[in-house]
C-alpha cells in the first residue's frame, strides 16, 4: 500500500511536466498511476480481513470507501480553484504532495497485522484474535504462499463471477459519472464548470455518507440473525437498482437542481452495493480475498475504460447523454438479477475443482 500510494503521487506530481515533455511521457505517467492504484482496494480488502471480525466487516469497508468517496467530492470541488489560483500545475502539485504527506503516516501508525501493531491494546487484540480473524488468515497465508493462486479453480465457481460481474457494473457507473456528470450538467443545463464541478461533487458525499450507514444497517442485520447471504443480496440489490432507476429519472430531470437531487440519490444508493460484493470477497474465501479483489478490479478497469470512452462515442453518435444513462441504468438492473441468482454469504472452497 505504501509503495502503491508513493508511485501514484510521485505520477501525479510529474504529470504535467510530462505533458509539456512529450505525449508519450504523459502517458508512461498515466499509466503508472493506474499501476500504482491497483494495489490499493485489494490491500484495503486483505487488512480489513485480517483486523475486522465478521459481524464488523462492513462497517470497516464503508469507512474505508467513504475516504475514497470524500476524496473524489473534494477532487471535484478543489481542482477548478487550485487551477485557476495556481494554473494547470496546481492540482496535480497539491494532491502529489498530500499523497506523499499520507505515506509517512501510513508508514509510522499502521501495521499488517494486530499482532504486529505497537499501538493495539491486549483486550482488543484478544477480541479479534477470539473472532477467529487471525487464525483464517494465517492459515490461508500457508496455503497460498507457496505458489500461484489457484486462478482456474477461482474462476470456475459463480459466486466469483456474481463479484466480478458486480465490480463490472460498479466501477461502470462509478467512472461514467465521474468523467462524465460536469460535462453533462453543462451542456444539458448550462451550468458554467466551476458550477459543474460543485454540482457533481455533492452525490459523492452523500455516498460517503449513506455508505457508512449502509455498513452499520448490514452488520445490524447479522447481528440479529439474518443470513450473510441474504444480508448481502438486500445490500447489492438496493445499491443496483436504486441508481437504475435514479438514472432514469435523472433523465427526465427539467432544472440543474433536480438533476442534481436524481444524481444524488443515484450515487446515494450506490453505496449500498459496498455492503455486498466488497465484502463479500472476504468471506466467500479470505485466505484470497486479495486475489479476488485483483480478479474483479481487472474487470471493473476495463469496464471503466470502455464506460468513459464509450460515452462519449455514443453520445457523439447519437447525440444525446440521456440514451446512455439507459442504456446504464438496464446494466445495473441485469447486473443485480445475476447477483441475486449466484452470489452467496457462505464460505466457498477454492481448494479443489469440484
Amino acid at each position: 500500500m505504501a509503495w502503491g500510494v508513493a508511485l501514484w503521487s510521485m505520477a501525479t506530481l510529474l504529470t504535467p511536466w510530462a505533458a509539456e515533455a512529450s505525449l508519450w511521457a504523459l502517458l508512461a505517467m498515466r499509466m503508472l498511476l493506474g499501476v500504482a492504484e491497483g494495489v490499493a482496494l485489494p490491500c484495503m480488502n486483505n487488512m480489513i480481513a485480517r483486523w475486522f471480525p465478521p459481524t464488523e466487516r462492513s462497517r470497516a469497508v464503508g469507512l474505508a470507501m467513504a475516504g475514497f468517496q470524500l476524496g473524489s467530492a473534494i477532487g471535484l470541488t478543489l481542482s477548478p480553484i487550485l487551477m485557476s489560483q495556481g494554473g494547470l500545475f496546481g492540482p496535480f502539485v497539491i494532491f502529489g504532495l498530500s499523497g506523499f504527506l499520507w505515506v509517512l503516516v501510513w508508514v509510522s501508525a499502521t501495521s499488517s497485522t494486530p499482532e504486529q501493531s505497537r499501538q493495539i491494546s491486549i483486550h482488543e487484540l484478544r477480541y479479534i484474535q477470539n473472532k477467529g480473524q487471525i487464525r483464517s488468515v494465517v492459515e490461508g497465508k500457508s496455503k497460498t504462499s507457496k505458489g500461484i493462486p489457484p486462478f482456474r479453480r477461482l474462476l470456475s465457481k459463480l459466486p466469483t463471477w456474481s463479484i466480478i460481474v458486480a465490480n463490472a457494473m460498479h466501477s461502470w457507473g462509478f467512472f461514467v459519472i465521474l468523467s462524465w456528470m460536469p460535462i453533462y450538467f453543462k451542456t444539458i443545463y448550462h451550468v458554467d464548470l466551476r458550477q459543474a464541478a460543485w454540482f457533481s461533487a455533492v452525490p459523492w458525499s452523500m455516498m460517503a455518507l449513506t455508505g457508512y450507514f449502509a455498513g452499520v444497517l448490514s452488520d445490524m442485520m447479522i447481528q440479529r440473525g439474518i443470513s450473510v447471504t441474504l444480508t448481502r443480496k438486500v445490500m447489492q440489490s438496493i445499491g443496483f437498482f436504486g441508481p437504475g432507476f435514479a438514472l432514469i429519472g435523472l433523465t427526465m430531470a427539467p432544472s440543474p437542481s433536480m438533476a442534481s437531487a436524481w444524481l444524488t440519490l443515484a450515487v446515494g444508493l450506490k453505496a449500498f452495493s459496498h455492503c455486498g460484493f466488497l465484502v463479500n470477497l472476504q468471506e466467500i474465501s479470505p485466505q484470497y480475498s486479495g486475489v479476488l479483489h485483483g480478479l474483479s478490479n481487472t474487470a471493473g478497469t476495463f469496464a471503466a475504460i470502455i464506460g468513459t470512452v464509450g460515452a462519449g462515442f455514443f453520445v457523439e453518435l447519437v447525440g444525446s447523454f440521456k440514451g446512455f444513462l439507459l442504456l446504464t441504468a438496464f446494466m445495473y438492473f441485469s447486473a443485480a438479477v445475476f447477483w441475486n441468482i449466484f452470489s452467496t454469504g457462505l464460505r466457498v472452497n477454492f481448494d479443489d475443482s469440484t
